[in-house]
């Protein structure tokens, strides 16, 4: 699968070696840990890390590395205040999902090395499509709130911004790991590296394979990765970084979950794929690729200033394919079947892919300023989408031509953005910050593939500033944040309808931060936070005017709450723990539900003065507990870890009407991973770990969603559910050379 990329890869290494031989005036032990690219750094790092006391929270690839194993990159981050996950599949392997703050991934900012990672249409991040990504993070970290600009575009909830770019390794590396463990999961990396060439040139190279039947019926998950990291450092103040990463899968559909009354008796069930005599499609299948081709440059003028720019293009590429009972020709564009003169036939078993083609580039320059007192930055972004959405019927049981396609329609989006962020320093106890963003979006719309045509050519314009001030001594810090986020609606809000199209949601944020910081081995956060939405974009039941489901805007919404978080480490660094909890209050006014009624036509609505949103508990609790029994000993396992991690989520709903008939149910779950490393010598290292996931086997559901209509004189409610695996288990070893 990757051959043409290997050999690319020695194509290089060998050019290498005619690099020149003269040395330049870096020391050996300052190589030991390259630096990454300024403009990496600025964009991983929160405004320019004065966040990172209040809502933002880093995991170190020291960390990511042994809490990692085949779970998803959601997974890693479940240990953090407010943060809920899901996987479609039951693993954490495959589709997975992640709430922060009740924020839905739609709304969650992700980045890599400061490249948007988020689908410009649906503005959704699918981890699924980059397979091991964490076993080259150097670092991951959750902003909560509007956060900084980033890549340009603010968060409106929270964000993740991950720095995969793997060239740390000075000397020439050579490692394999694998993990093998429930539901025949099985999970392969093999990482090269080229150390350090004539003090200019590294370069790290990965491939990955994991593969899982999961949990749930049909969920099979079919992943592979490849990544290649190359570093090229002109001198010290000058720098190149190119980072290519491929990633390829193909996962069974479990999109639809299970039905609430198959819980108890088949909580596995899957009914997608499902042909007229009973039996299931065996290709009920996602397959997706993407390729992230992303170049960096930056320079330090002086002492000063520092330039920089970023190229990024990312490729992808890929269809569903599901097996469809009884549809209408009429929907696929064609008349009735009429096999003989006297003989119409309306609909056919058929099977259909619906795919995506899209491109997606652009660039960054920035300049930046460091003294003292001043830390500033000017940053200019410009981003061009090309998306091209077709869908091609493969089989049908008659009347349609193999490979026949019923809809080819194109989409285009650019986002022009301009930012300045600006840390001022008069004292060394006080910090002033802001950041001010201009963002500029047209959307071009030709046709859905429902709607084929309804055309739309959209225009935005978006104003996004944010201050803080940060005050702090030996032991105390607080700091008050206010901020403002816009954000235009996705693809399928804007399907809503060719005369009413929903309004952009606006946020207002809040935070108040106090830290206290006893000692080196003990502080104490508390963050106090409030969003306040206008125009929150929300599921109503309402049927648009061209018959489809969609969100719609809500005038006024909010989520207030407070987080607490309590870290502490032994003096002698064998114990350490983070525990944390979030109490929050997530409201709608004058929420509008309109459920189908099939006995009248059209629908009925009911009126909330003020109810609870969807999938945002008032409770949840969790951390990360760790012991390290041999750290200060000369022994050949002297980096053991045990860490625990327990989760608590309390009561959520799964619309928003607050009705405790439409919900899931609170639940904790708790996992143990061991790890060891056993130094064999001066330059090998044998790796063992194991994972006993949700280890006091709870059976609990972490997503749903629900509807409901009207027939016979009676409303009827249907709840579906993704249930989890109950307890699972995953061992694994590794050489590193």
């Amino acid at each position: 699968m990757y051959k043409k990329e290997i050999v690319f890869v020695f194509m290089m290494l060998n050019a290498s070696l005619g690099f020149s031989q003269k040395k330049n005036t870096l020391k050996s032990d300052t190589l030991r840990n390259i630096e990454l690219p300024a403009a990496v750094i600025r964009e991983v790092s929160a405004g320019n890390n004065i966040f990172s006391e209040s809502a933002t929270r880093k995991m170190d690839r020291k960390t990511i590395q042994r809490l990692t194993q085949a779970q998803d990159l959601p997974y890693l981050l479940n240990s953090i205040s407010s943060v809920v996950v899901s996987s479609d599949g039951g693993t954490g392997t495959g589709y997975t999902g992640i709430r922060i703050r009740g924020a839905d991934i739609t709304r969650i900012n992700v980045t890599m090395n400061g490249v948007p990672v988020n689908d410009v249409e649906s503005q959704a991040t699918y981890f699924v499509n980059t397979p091991d990504l964490l076993s080259s993070s150097q670092q991951v970290e959750v902003s909560k709130g509007v956060g900084n600009s980033k890549n340009g575009v603010g968060n409106f909830g929270a964000g993740i911004a991950i720095n995969n770019l793997d060239i740390n390794d000075v000397q020439p590396l050579l490692k394999y790991q694998t993990d093998f463990g429930s539901f025949n999961t099985f999970r392969q990396t093999l990482k090269a590296g080229t150390g350090l060439i004539h003090d200019h040139f590294t370069a790290t190279l990965r491939l990955s394979s994991i593969r899982s039947d999961g949990y749930i019926m049909r969920s099979a998950a079919e992943l592979k990765a490849l990544q290649l990291t190359a570093k090229y450092q002109f001198d010290q103040n000058t720098q190149l970084v190119f980072n290519y990463l491929k990633g390829r899968e193909k996962t069974g559909q479990a999109w639809n979950g299970v039905a609430a009354d198959s819980l108890l008796t088949n909580r596995t069930y899957n009914e997608l794929g499902m042909k007229s005599d009973g039996t299931f499609y065996n290709n009920q299948t996602d397959n997706y690729g993407q390729d992230y081709y992303q170049l960096f440059f930056d320079k330090k003028l002086n002492r000063h200033w520092a330039l920089g720019s970023t190229l990024f293009y990312t490729k992808g590429k890929g269809y569903y394919e599901e097996y469809r009972t009884a549809q209408y020709y009429s929907d696929y564009g064609l008349s009735d079947y009429s096999p003989s003169p006297d003989t119409s036939i309306s609909n056919t078993d058929l099977v259909r892919q619906l795919w995506l083609d899209n491109d997606f580039y652009g660039g960054r320059i920035y300049t930046t300023y460091l003294s003292r007192k001043l830390d500033a930055g000017l940053y200019l972004n410009y981003n061009q989408y090309d998306g091209r959405h077709f869908g091609e019927v493969i089989w049908a049981q008659q009347g349609i031509d193999q490979n026949y396609r019923w809809y080819n329609l194109t989409a285009a989006k650019n986002d022009a953005n301009l930012y300045t962020m600006i840390d001022y320093k008069p004292t060394g106890q006080i910090s002033l910050f802001a950041d001010l963003q201009y963002r500029n979006v047209q959307y071009t719309l030709n046709g859905f593939r429902k709607n084929p045509l309804i055309y739309h050519d959209l225009r935005y314009h978006f104003f996004n500033p944010k201050v803080k001030l940060t005050l702090k001594n030996n032991h105390h810090l607080f700091s008050m944040l206010a901020g403002i986020a816009q954000k235009e609606p996705n693809r399928d809000d804007i399907e809503a309808g060719a005369l009413f199209l929903p309004k952009p949601e606006k946020l207002l944020n809040t935070e108040l931060t106090y830290v206290y910081r006893y000692n080196a081995q003990m502080s104490f956060h508390t963050n106090v936070f409030g969003m306040f939405y206008k125009d929150q974009l929300v599921l109503t039941g309402k049927i648009n005017d061209v018959g489809a489901y969609t969100r719609t805007n809500i005038d006024r919404s909010y989520r207030v709450g407070v987080e607490f978080e309590w870290m502490y480490r032994s003096s002698n660094r064998l114990f350490e723990m983070n525990a944390n909890v979030a109490l929050s209050r997530n409201k709608l006014l004058n929420f509008t539900e309109y459920v189908d009624d099939y006995d009248n036509g059209g629908q009925v609505q009911h009126q909330y003065c003020e109810t609870t949103s969807a999938f945002s508990p008032a409770l949840i609790a969790g951390g990360r507990f760790s012991i390290f029994p041999l750290r200060n000993q000369e022994h050949l396992i002297h980096d053991l870890s045990i860490d625990v991690l327990p989760k608590y989520v309390g009561k959520q709903y799964l619309d928003n009407t607050g009705q405790a008939g439409r919900s899931i149910g609170a639940y904790f779950v708790s996992d143990l991973l061991l790890s060891c490393p056993l130094t064999l010598n001066e330059h090998t290292t044998l790796n063992l770990r194991t994972g006993v996931y949700n280890m006091f086997n709870s059976l609990y559901e972490s997503n749903g969603y629900t509807f409901s209509y009207i027939y016979g004189a009676q409303q009827t409610t249907q709840n579906y559910y993704y249930p989890q695996s109950g307890l699972r288990w995953m061992i694994g070893a590794g050489i590193e050379f």
